[in-house]
């Protein structure tokens, strides 16, 4: 992946993978153009507590995940690469998006545009990671919105203010940025979360709900090893 210049990352627990995650992985590579998009699993997600899935087995299940997102960038014509990254997996301690960011930058040197994937909630958030007012020195950010987030009503003054800042309204700035700009996205409403998919999933539709909300090959793993269960 030498030559490529635009690279979109979404990372996440990815317990599970779901169908939000590809909906905001496909509508991003087609929009900005992306030359390759890169799933991260969190290895130690350190917000999220205890009751989380084993590194690896998420990794498998968005590596599954990556086979049904190539293909369907396959038939929607997306020259988009997919790329499962293992890196957060592989550092010791506690996933920082800070450290990931600088590892990328660092990978795909200084000219490349890195933008970070991410929903309205994780912008919510943002202020909670860990050195995230330093983040957008090393990537740009594209967010989609969701359902039943007021970003002007949720947001803190910090992020208001980054927005104040960074935001831009053109989409195309960020392909010949290679940071610091963030794009909000108010066309793309994805109402999954992997919380709430794990909750279903323990319930008697699971079969139903599965079907509609998880990739075919990420469910195989599911269903074959009675995970979520």
């Amino acid at each position: 992946m030498s030559a490529i210049k635009k690279i979109g990352i979404l990372g996440g627990t990815f317990d599970p993978p779901h169908v939000g995650h590809l909906k905001l992985a496909t509508h991003f590579a087609k929009l900005l153009h992306l030359d390759a998009l890169l799933l991260i699993p969190s290895g130690e997600p350190w917000q999220k507590g205890t009751g989380i899935t084993a590194a690896e087995m998420r990794l498998k299940l968005t590596e599954a995940a990556g086979i049904d997102l190539a293909r369907a960038f396959l038939y929607l014509k997306i020259s988009t690469q997919v790329g499962i990254d293992r890196m957060e997996i592989d550092r010791a301690g506690p996933s920082y998006a800070i450290d990931t960011v600088k590892a990328l930058r660092e990978r795909f040197g200084t000219n490349a545009s890195l933008t970070w994937l991410m929903g309205a909630d994780s912008l919510v958030a943002l202020p909670s990671w860990n050195s995230w007012e330093k983040l957008s020195q090393f990537v740009n950010f594209a967010v989609a919105t969701r359902p039943h987030h007021d970003l002007k009503r949720e947001i803190s003054s910090e992020v208001s203010q980054f927005l104040k800042t960074n935001q831009t309204s053109d989409a195309k700035a960020l392909e010949n940025s290679a940071a610091g700009l963030i794009y909000i996205d108010e066309s793309l409403n994805i109402d999954l979360s992997s919380t709430a998919l794990r909750d279903r999933l323990k319930s008697s539709s699971r079969s139903a709900i599965a079907s509609e909300q998880i990739p075919t090959h990420t469910l195989e793993i599911i269903t074959n090893l009675g995970l979520y269960q």
